[in-house]
């Protein structure tokens, strides 16, 4: 038996970026730039499709209630996106 990626699966990808802490209050925070950045190169590399991206500047961890959180919860749910991509798992967490 082999796992891994079936070849003709499609990935919708959702982007998901949050505030650094160490960021303070900056309009589009220098840590937002760079991972937007640092996340579409890599969705262009891997040749998935982009659907959407979810930022939640200026929201802490520490809670999961945020806007764009939440609203990419909803994608999923409606099977607008099927993959989630973010810079590491600390900002999705709280």
């Amino acid at each position: 038996m082999q796992i891994g990626f079936v070849s003709n699966q499609v990935f919708n990808v959702g982007l998901y970026i949050r505030l650094s802490k160490e960021d303070g209050d900056l309009k589009e925070s220098e840590s937002v730039i760079n991972q937007k950045s640092l996340l579409i190169n890599y969705v262009r590399e891997k040749e998935f499709r982009l659907v959407d991206i979810y930022i939640d500047d200026g929201y802490s961890g520490l809670s999961f209630d945020r806007p764009a959180f939440n609203k990419m919860i909803e994608d999923i749910e409606n099977k607008k996106i099927n993959m989630v991509i973010t810079k590491d798992l600390s900002r999705l967490r709280s």
